[in-house]
């Protein structure tokens, strides 16, 4: 794997990890949940809501950065690395429990990662010549 694509993965786990924190902590503070416009104003005067909005912004462009150079299917599996992040700094933060099948299910995630990449270095090579792209009036190769 290319440094910068590892480097865009890290990026992405890190802007998703961060929304789903900022949420979780936006959440908290918008309680007691009202349908009024005071409650409104509650969400949105507080940076929670805006470090969840730039972590999803920040998670798009990364992902959109991403596709242009990655394999989809590893590519698609990484991007849900933040489940683990989230799962680890919500211990640490919310003192959420580390149970055995939460590592368990984490340990899966990675494994299923690893299998996907080792799957899509050994298979590239063939599954390019194969079947290459083409135009749709089978002119040639699409460019």
């Amino acid at each position: 794997m290319k440094r910068h694509v590892a480097a865009g993965f890290l990026l992405l786990m890190s802007f998703d990890t961060l929304a789903q924190i900022c949420f979780k902590l936006a959440g908290e503070h918008a309680l007691p949940v009202e349908a009024n416009v005071t409650w409104l104003i509650r969400i949105f005067s507080q940076g929670w809501v805006y470090g969840a909005v730039l972590g999803y912004v920040g998670a798009f462009v990364c992902w959109m950065s991403l596709l242009r150079s990655a394999p989809i299917g590893p590519a698609f599996a990484a991007s849900h690395l933040e489940v683990i992040s989230v799962m680890l700094l919500s211990h640490w933060l919310f003192g959420d429990a580390l149970t055995f099948a939460r590592i368990a299910g984490a340990l899966a995630i990675v494994a299923g990662i690893v299998c996907l990449a080792l799957a899509e270095s050994t298979e590239q090579p063939e599954a390019a010549s194969a079947h290459p792209v083409t135009n749709d009036d089978d002119t040639g190769p699409l460019r």
